[in-house]
């Protein structure tokens, strides 16, 4: 996919790596406050993920840890975070870089992110349609009959074939919704 276009599914996952990033970063400098416990989900496949041969083993695609009353040595940085946590007994550090992370959730005050891999996002497209407010879709097509209308001589080729790009191309000319 070409790269002409904002990506705001990319801006709001790392909006919300922000978010993820401040709240470990509490939890380092303070501790858990109250009940807050975290459980966080990553891709274990991803470039950058530190876990050991058994772990990555045991999950393959996807992992979830809890942060809440075992857990030591938390690092955060700009990328991710690293932690000891504790697997039958065993200590195990684990890297996770923030674009590895599917899921955030703090369930002791109901507050959850859930992150989508980059490469989704190139296969969601929106037609200009779906941004029209409700009324609008008759207001263009009443527009596209005036112009129709005003243009029969250069059209007449195409008379009887409505296209949808007419549609989309359309500029709109607020004014002529305006009481004269």
């Amino acid at each position: 996919m070409s790269n002409d276009f904002i990506d705001y599914g990319q801006l709001i996952d790392d909006a919300m790596h922000i978010i993820v990033r401040k709240a470990l970063e509490r939890v380092y400098q303070k501790g858990l406050p109250g009940k807050h416990h975290f459980f966080i989900s990553f891709l274990t496949e991803h470039p950058g993920v530190g876990l050991s041969k058994e772990l990555r083993a045991k999950y393959p695609d996807e992992m979830t840890i809890v942060l809440q009353h075992q857990f030591e040595d938390l690092k955060i940085t700009d990328k991710g975070f690293s932690v000891v946590l504790s697997f039958d007994n065993v200590k195990e550090k684990i890297a996770v870089p923030f674009d590895a992370l599917v899921a955030f959730a703090d369930p002791s005050v109901k507050f959850g992110l859930q992150f989508r891999p980059a490469e989704d996002l190139e296969d969601e497209f929106f037609e200009e349609d779906d941004f029209l407010v409700p009324g609008e879709e008759d207001i263009i097509e009443k527009i596209s009959e005036e112009d129709e209308g005003k243009n029969k001589g250069k059209k007449a080729a195409t008379k009887g074939k409505k296209s949808s790009k007419s549609k989309k191309t359309n500029v709109v000319d607020i004014n002529s919704f305006r009481k004269k």
